[in-house]
């Protein structure tokens, strides 16, 4: 399995967005954690030996994978089995923006579908 630190990304989580300022969760998502599953599919995250995270950074970082499209079991068993001994409850918040995001993608879908039944 493939280990991806957060802290050779940068020491330093940032905002949401790149255009908001340096590593951005979308910056994260897009560059590190998107061609990293897309290359090994099950990797291991170590979110330990950064300064400390926004939520904005941990929603669009790891929600934005759901909006991304990636299998939902993929981005659970990443959290689940990531490294986190500096701040063991950030993985419980990370969930909740991952589950949030699963909720919200199969709420879209229903109303789409019943737009389409109309």
């Amino acid at each position: 399995m493939h280990t991806v630190k957060v802290s050779e990304f940068t020491f330093f989580p940032g905002p949401r967005y790149r255009r908001l300022g340096k590593n951005s969760g979308e910056e994260f998502r897009e560059d590190v954690l998107m061609p990293d599953i897309e290359e090994h599919k099950k990797i291991q995250l170590d979110l330990d030996g950064v300064l400390g995270y926004g939520s904005s950074f941990l929603e669009e970082a790891f929600g934005g994978l759901i909006r991304s499209d990636v299998d939902p079991e993929l981005v659970r068993f990443m959290v689940n089995n990531a490294i986190s001994n500096d701040n063991p409850t950030i993985k419980e918040e990370i969930i909740s923006y991952v589950e949030d995001a699963i909720k919200a993608k199969d709420n879209q879908a229903l109303a789409h579908a019943r737009g389409a039944n109309s």
